[in-house]
């Protein structure tokens, strides 16, 4: 196929070609037009995904693939699976699916995560030893749960003792696997930094120093904004436990306060959409307008879901001899994020699945 249009995020007109699934820049001769003037985007990025996770729960592998093909119709050409209870590996060999990148099971305790997602270790000093096994099965992540509630004192707490989580990051360093964390609030936060994590998922409790810390380090931060969201309803069911509730209240509301100092801070913040379980699949767009709205420029928005993700996570964009997964836009997506929701084109290993 033969492709024109503006390519980002260069801002270029370019001519395209599509042979054998991947992008090239020599002329191929009869290659049939399928744009003559359009935005071409690489395919966009969704770094907290599960298909594999329904509102109840584990689902089966033919509704794990169904979800994969709803995130593919939205646009969603990669995904990092951040944890998903189910062995979803068959789906990365479908070639109508979008490429996944798997981060094993999530790491927890008996009674500190939502039952049947996670591996229960039966005690914190078998982390380093699941970490291994986890990042042997994955595809270079390990998805740790780094606070949850505690009914014991009523609040979030952490799971792992500092000295446990800094071997355990230490051992998938080793294997050459980067950790992520699951953490909402504020006391877990330390440890993970400590440790060397890799990336956190949501970050609700950090603070101005953690933020420059994160800065500093060059660690990610995926905050999930539409699954935050949620916090008030989860609080409004949490009656037992008060003092958790008026938490996860007082995060979501200053929520955007901390997106927006860790994208000031130049924190690298990328988009998330931790669809499967409370969240809808195909709703990244929506992560991208919520990023946009908590201080990403438009631009910035739009990286964090498409080339600036994909360079984080070892996926090229639109470049000679990269797959060809990208998206044909009729406008600029750079003046209305909205456009994202309606690609004339959604392309992937080079076939035209939409």
């Amino acid at each position: 196929m033969r492709l024109r249009g503006v390519v980002l995020p260069e801002g270029e007109h370019r001519e395209l070609w599509i042979t054998d699934g991947r992008i090239g820049v020599e002329p191929v001769p009869d290659a049939p037009t399928l744009v003559e003037d359009g935005f071409l985007v690489p395919g966009l990025v969704d770094a907290h995904c599960h298909p594999g996770i329904g509102p109840g729960g584990p689902v089966s592998l033919d509704e794990a693939a169904e979800q994969a093909r709803t995130d593919r119709d939205a646009g969603t050409l990669l995904i990092r699976d951040c944890g998903v209870p189910i062995d979803i590996r068959p789906l990365h060999a479908r070639p109508d699916l979008p490429r996944i990148i798997s981060a094993g099971r999530h790491l927890a305790l008996p009674k500190r995560y939502i039952p049947g997602l996670g591996i229960e270790l039966d005690s914190p000093d078998q982390l380093p030893a699941a970490v291994a096994e986890q990042a042997a099965a994955g595809d270079g992540w390990v998805k740790l749960v780094g606070d949850w509630i505690d009914r014991s004192v009523g609040d979030l707490a952490p799971l792992w003792p500092e000295d446990v989580l800094a071997e355990a990051v230490a051992v998938a360093h080793a294997a050459g696997a980067r950790v992520t964390a699951h953490v909402f609030g504020e006391d877990a936060l330390p440890g993970l930094l400590a440790a060397g994590i890799d990336c956190l998922e949501h970050g609700t409790g950090l603070d101005e120093s953690q933020i420059a810390e994160l800065a500093r380090r060059g660690t990610a931060l995926v905050p999930t904004l539409i699954n935050i969201a949620n916090f008030p309803g989860i609080a409004d069911r949490a009656g037992r436990y008060p003092t958790y509730a008026a938490h996860m209240r007082a995060l979501h509301d200053r929520v955007d306060e901390t997106v927006g100092a860790a994208i000031a801070a130049g924190v690298p913040v990328y988009a998330g959409s931790d669809a499967g379980g409370m969240v809808e699949h195909g709703r990244l767009v929506d992560e991208v307008e919520a990023l946009h709205r908590a201080g990403m420029t438009v631009e910035q928005a739009l990286g964090a879901a498409s080339w600036a993700a994909r360079a984080w996570l070892g996926h090229p964009g639109i470049t000679t001899g990269a797959p060809a997964d990208l998206l044909v836009l009729d406008t600029d997506p750079r003046e209305d994020l909205g456009v994202l929701r309606h690609p004339r084109h959604i392309i992937l290993r080079g076939t035209v699945v939409r």
